[in-house]
């Protein structure tokens, strides 16, 4: 069965290490020659990442990689890019598709192409659309995919509630809709990289972590301000951020006019977050949405409390109504604050009650467990 994995993007983000797992899911656990899956490179973005998909193989769009040259940063920028996207690869994907015949093309970014194509062309190739985040879908949006549905095998969706969305919407079919966790834990990797020293000036320190691109969607302004108030309670604490992103700026700003510099660090991209991970205290998620939200599951997995904004998206959905983790109000800095009050003062059993159960809801999203998943998926 060949398999060709459409996912152009623009910078790192989790939805690269989906479509890497989601391949070696199938390499390592189907049997033998029975996967041939096969990554399109649209314009250069996985030459970025040679690093990681050693043992893959990797289908070129493109004459001169023209990766770098993209605009990336802003909302309008990454608009433009994904229109430069289309239109240089909306040949080229389709005489591949013509040429190749793989048996489902399977579509996590940039979807809008694939779904142009299916339209006004016909394939021997079942279409695979991948829902990666909470799709947002303004009335035009809506009528242009209920149009394009019909051209859709299979539409995957990385939580439960995003899956009720779609419903609701009623642009797929309901059988066409299914449930399908990411692979987000490779437990051996996972176990060996949490073993990895972190930066000597934070050992021994007593942190917070929060990791994420630095834009609008996570939040970190809030994180930032409601962190102003956790430490009058306790002033020795830290706050970690991990990421890179177009706010990097302003936060610096921020932090400086709320007198943090000496508590709150913006680390930049690590390649390694699991050390970190691994040496926190708690992990706070601030942003606006997430779906799923892949360190809430990894942090689950290292058996760290969770504290996450109730979006009604991934992060609602994995503390489950606070049972795994503290859900605070969205967008709301007093009940951050509230909930990690409230975390310090819980008993310890309770604490370690949502641990637990935390612990147990992450193992849905093992590699091997996708792989279960998605072999059924790719039968019917």
């Amino acid at each position: 069965m060949k398999l060709f994995y459409w996912s152009p993007f623009l910078t790192n983000i989790a939805t690269v290490d989906a479509v890497i797992n989601s391949i070696n899911s199938l390499k390592k656990y189907g049997k033998k020659n029975e996967y041939r899956p096969f990554i399109i490179d649209s314009s250069g973005e996985w030459q970025e990442k040679l690093d990681r998909t050693s043992g893959i193989d990797i289908i070129k769009l493109y004459n001169k990689n023209y990766y770098k040259f993209l605009p990336k940063g802003s909302f309008l920028k990454s608009r433009l890019s994904q229109m430069i996207i289309f239109i240089l690869n909306f040949n080229v994907l389709r005489k591949l598709l013509l040429k190749e015949r793989p048996d489902f093309l399977i579509a996590h970014l940039v979807v809008s192409l694939p779904l142009v194509l299916f339209f006004l062309f016909k394939f021997k190739t079942k279409l695979v659309i991948r829902i990666s985040g909470t799709p947002k879908l303004n009335k035009l949006r809506r009528f242009f995919w209920t149009l394009f549905s019909k051209n859709v095998h299979i539409v995957t969706c990385p939580t439960q509630s995003t899956l009720q969305k779609l419903d609701n919407l009623k642009i797929f079919p309901k059988e066409k809709l299914k449930l399908l966790y990411d692979p987000i834990l490779k437990v051996k990797f996972i176990n060996i990289k949490k073993r990895e020293k972190i930066e000597n000036k934070f050992m021994n320190t007593d942190y917070i972590l929060s990791i994420g691109r630095l834009t609008k969607q996570k939040n970190f302004i809030l994180l930032v301000n409601a962190f102003k108030e956790i430490i009058k309670e306790y002033p020795k604490k830290k706050l970690l951020i991990l990421g890179e992103g177009d706010e990097r700026k302003k936060l610096e700003k921020l932090i400086e006019d709320l007198s943090l510099t000496d508590s709150v660090f913006l680390e930049g991209y690590k390649t390694n977050i699991f050390n970190y991970l691994n040496n926190c205290e708690c992990y706070i998620s601030s942003s606006l949405y997430e779906d799923p939200g892949f360190s809430l599951i990894e942090s689950g997995f290292l058996n760290k409390s969770v504290i996450a904004a109730d979006s009604n998206t991934g992060p609602s959905e994995i503390l489950n109504n606070s049972k795994n983790g503290f859900l605070f109000k969205n967008n709301d800095k007093l009940s951050l604050v509230d909930q990690y009050l409230k975390f310090k003062k819980l008993n310890i059993e309770d604490v370690l009650k949502k641990k637990i159960n935390l612990k147990k809801f992450s193992k849905n999203f093992s590699v091997f467990k996708h792989f279960k998943n998605f072999e059924k998926i790719l039968s019917n």
